[in-house]
């Protein structure tokens, strides 16, 4: 950018033109006001859903996340104003780059409590290292990301370009380490739920024909209101959905950031738009509608987490 003379655009006119910005595009008011008010409403939900069952832990990194994307996306219309707006690039850089690792860790904070719940016999990694190991690894993510958005919203307008790659490089990692540490906690979990049912099926097997094998079998013993595992299943599903809506967008994020600032990818915000913000809207969606505070009440505080009968 510098090297072109734009350092100095600050707003757009005849010799510092839109399509000389890094996007290349006035950001869609419509598209990014509706995301930047659908995080702002989850944010209030999750908030008011996190205070009143007491998930606190679960209430403040999913709150970080739609935090983060609310901010990104009133980033995003401030550059509808003014594409060549500094905190604007910023804030929306910083804001939606990091914002989904904090949702990424509210699923890892589930793991050790549904392990614990549906048999922590059946899983190959004792359930109190799920959030160490996993949420530590996205911590991890979080700072190399942090740091390569700082160095490229500093550079944005630098006559240095090398600051531009340096911080597209890290963050580029970041997102890398994020995917990796998902790749490997999903197929942990898909490990745990299979020998599970395999152990189950064998024991069923064993037992066929008792009157109450079906049934002790698929009752939830966590809450006395919950004659079914209806609601288990629901969130266990949302959960899964979650996971997957979020490692879309960070498999789309990493050939996006790893074509340079001003590729044809980043330049094309519609498939921004469904890749980046409505996979992550449809994760926080996920995660307010089957909320674990009315899903699954063993992440309630002062809940406990018994297994599940057993076959």
């Amino acid at each position: 950018m510098g090297q072109n003379g734009y350092e100095l655009c600050n707003s757009v006119s005849e010799l510092c033109p839109v399509t000389d910005t890094l996007y290349g595009y006035y950001p869609n008011l419509g598209a990014n006001a509706f995301f930047a008010a659908l995080f702002g409403l989850l944010l209030v939900a999750q908030l008011v859903i996190g205070t009143w069952t007491r998930t606190w832990t679960f209430m403040f990194a999913v709150g970080l996340g739609v935090f983060g994307e609310m901010v990104g996306y009133i980033g995003r219309l401030i550059m509808h104003q003014n594409p060549w707006s500094n905190p604007g690039f910023e804030t929306q850089i910083c804001c939606l780059v990091l914002a989904p690792s904090f949702l990424a860790a509210g699923i890892y904070l589930t793991l050790k409590h549904m392990v614990l719940y549906c048999g922590p016999e059946y899983s190959r990694l004792k359930a109190k290292w799920y959030p160490w190991i996993f949420i530590g690894s996205d911590l991890g993510s979080i700072i190399v990301q942090a740091i390569g958005g700082g160095v490229a919203a500093s550079a944005k307008n630098s006559t240095n370009p090398a600051l531009l790659t340096a911080g597209d490089a890290l963050i580029i990692t970041g997102i890398a380490l994020q995917s990796v540490t998902m790749g490997v906690c999903g197929l942990m979990i898909l490990d745990f739920f299979l020998r599970r049912r395999k152990a189950r099926t064998e024991s069923k097997t064993e037992v066929e024909g008792t009157a109450s094998t079906s049934l002790e079998a698929t009752t939830l013993t966590n809450d006395v209101h919950t004659r079914s595992p209806l609601r288990f299943r629901i969130f266990c599903f949302a959960i899964g959905f979650a996971f997957f809506t979020i490692l879309i967008r960070c498999l789309y994020r990493i050939p996006e950031m790893a074509g340079g600032w001003g590729n044809p990818r980043m330049r094309d915000e519609p498939v921004f738009l469904s890749l980046d913000g409505a996979m992550v809207a449809l994760a926080s969606i996920s995660f307010t509608v089957a909320h674990p505070g009315f899903m699954f009440p063993p992440m309630r505080k002062g809940k406990k987490a018994p297994a599940l009968a057993e076959s």
